[in-house]
Parts: structure tokens; C-alpha cells; sequence
């Protein structure tokens, strides 16, 4: 194999990796914003008719591991910290 075909092969596996990462930040900034989102819920004031759909929101996160909401609640954090004014 020649090195330049190497050299282009690495450069491809490198832009793949770069756009998987760039994938795994928005995902997990999607399930940060869905865990925020149903542990603020009020079950007392939250509409019935869209009871079906926060419970699948809720069994979504459920399926994921423990180290991913961690990761996804590290990341809302942060994106929060970094949205608010310094006083």
C-alpha cells in the first residue's frame, strides 16, 4: 500500500471520527435537555393527554446506560454554565 493511499485513508477514518464525535455531543446534549425536561415535570399541572408521550421520554432514558446520562447531564451542565451571565 502506498503511502499516499494510506496517508488519505487515515485523513477519511479521522473525518469519520470527527463527525461520530460531533454526533455523540448532540445526542447527548438531546437526552441532557429530555432528563432536565422530565425531572422538572409536574405530574399534578401536566396535561393527561400527554402523559403517553412523557412516559416514553422517561423509559428512553431508562434504556440508557448509567455513564451516558452522567456524560449527558455533565454536557447540559455545562451548556448551561456557559449560557448564563456572570454576576
Amino acid at each position: 500500500m502506498s503511502l499516499n493511499l494510506k496517508n488519505e485513508e487515515i485523513a477519511m477514518l479521522r473525518g469519520e471520527l470527527e463527525m461520530l464525535m460531533r454526533e455523540r455531543q448532540a445526542l447527548l446534549r438531546i437526552a441532557g435537555s429530555a432528563a432536565v425536561f422530565i425531572a422538572e415535570l409536574d405530574p399534578e399541572v401536566l396535561p393527561e393527554e400527554t402523559y403517553e408521550a412523557a412516559e416514553m421520554l422517561a423509559e428512553c432514558l431508562n434504556e440508557a446506560s448509567e455513564e451516558t446520562i452522567n456524560d449527558a447531564l455533565s454536557v447540559m451542565k455545562a451548556a448551561i454554565t456557559t449560557e448564563q451571565p456572570a454576576l
